[in-house]
């Protein structure tokens, strides 16, 4: 996958995942390589960033196998900023497959709202 487009979804993927569950660092890096190949190089200054925003917060939690691990779970602002990312996506998603002449139905995905992840 090309490394710009790549960088520009990141955000948009780690808030998701959050959204769902609070996540260890490690824990957010395997998640979103089952899909897309990233690093740890790639997360870690990206969850810096958004605690530095106040999206996220940290909590540490005892590991059963292992050290204390640091969870990252969305605030209300990290909810609010998944959401926004959310729907920009969707609506850039049918907009590029406007242009590529792309009018199948099944491509143009709608939001899910909360209750519905």
């Amino acid at each position: 996958m090309n490394v710009q487009f790549k960088k520009g979804i990141l955000d948009l993927c780690v808030l998701s995942l959050l959204s769902r569950r609070a996540c260890y660092g490690y824990e957010i890096v395997h998640e979103i390589s089952e899909t897309m190949e990233i690093s740890e190089g790639t997360i870690y200054p990206l969850l810096r960033r958004l605690k530095k925003d106040g999206h996220l917060e940290t909590e540490i939690r005892e590991s059963t196998g292992g050290p204390a691990r640091k969870y990252y779970h969305l605030t209300g602002s990290g909810r609010d900023l998944e959401q926004s990312l959310r729907e920009e996506w969707f609506s850039l998603v049918r907009q590029v497959n406007l242009f590529l002449g792309d009018t199948d139905e099944t491509h143009e995905h709608e939001p899910l709202n909360n209750n519905e992840r």
